[in-house]
């Protein structure tokens, strides 16, 4: 049938995968970019830099306790044996002998440097940014970017997570800044770092689409292509919403004009919706999608 080729089928095991995964992927967001956007803007208002740090901690917190709910989740799935499945000891040591198990190591031991994040000072931020980067690599042991060149589609994926955590972690702290004194000023800098961030996102992206569809004909006819397809005009829309931002409104609150902050707002609002959409259509494609160069 035209669009399921490579498409797993979806139970209730399957959605609480999409669930936890998506999940998961925020936390590691959050918990990446929190650093980034601190290392960045160590001179913005400190009610900004504390809800920047507040939101990482806080994210730790729900990543630890994901991973941990995934290891049940994936026995579950594996075993075919529901909830029992999901307890079951020698499943579950079957998986932490896994690549997954790797990856829980390396993102676990990361989350938990982000910590470090409440130190104020270079050994705060330091510890905090390479725990970023464990949890950016904890992804390439694992998914679709296993696939060849193997080398390349590691060093694309850590840097889209990177980039991706720190655009996601600063959309609350903009939000707050809105308003504030020198609400303009740190958002349009921030409008000048994320236009290099959009083009990393748009270059890595596209050449990792590429290397797991092949061709256009495998886009158009698998699951994993229409569901990416999906996921870029997001992503798209995304970046339409931080132009509006970017060349109309933030100009507009450097202006004065009064409705400018609660526009921005709104539109800084509607990207964190976006942005969940997002995470649950990537989730999707690792669950229950198959990259046609893998079919």
């Amino acid at each position: 049938m035209f669009g399921l080729t490579g498409l797993a089928p979806i139970d209730g095991w399957a959605l609480a995968s999409i669930i936890s995964k998506a999940t998961g992927y925020g936390a590691a967001l959050l918990a990446m970019g929190g650093p980034m956007f601190v290392l960045t803007f160590q001179k913005v208002p400190e009610d900004v830099l504390r809800l920047t740090r507040q939101i990482a901690i806080g994210a730790v917190i729900i990543g630890l306790a994901v991973l941990t709910l995934q290891f049940g989740v994936r026995a579950a799935r594996i075993s075919g044996m529901g909830f029992a499945g999901a307890t079951d000891t020698m499943m579950l040591g079957l998986i932490w002998d896994s690549p997954l198990g790797t990856a829980a190591l390396w993102r676990g031991v990361g989350l938990t440097l982000i910590l470090a994040i409440v130190l104020k000072g270079a050994i705060g931020l330091v510890t905090s940014a390479m725990g970023a980067v464990l949890i950016a690599t904890s992804y390439t042991f694992i998914g679709h970017s296993l696939g060849d060149p193997r080398w390349l589609l590691a060093g694309l994926l850590i840097v889209h997570l990177l980039a991706a955590a720190f655009w996601v972690a600063a959309l609350a702290p903009l939000h707050r800044a809105v308003g504030g004194t020198d609400g303009a000023i740190i958002l349009h800098r921030f409008g000048i770092i994320a236009s290099l961030t959009v083009g990393l996102l748009v270059v890595v992206g596209t050449t990792f689409a590429w290397f797991m569809t092949g061709s256009v004909a495998a886009l158009l006819g698998t699951a994993y292509g229409w569901t990416l397809l999906l996921k870029l005009l997001l992503v798209t829309g995304l970046m339409g919403i931080a132009a509006l931002n970017k060349w109309r409104l933030v100009p507009a609150l450097v202006a004065g004009e009064t409705s400018a902050a609660r526009s921005l707002r709104r539109s800084i609002r509607a990207e964190i919706f976006v942005v969940v959409i997002i995470l649950i259509i990537t989730a999707t494609l690792t669950v229950v999608t198959t990259p046609p160069v893998n079919l």
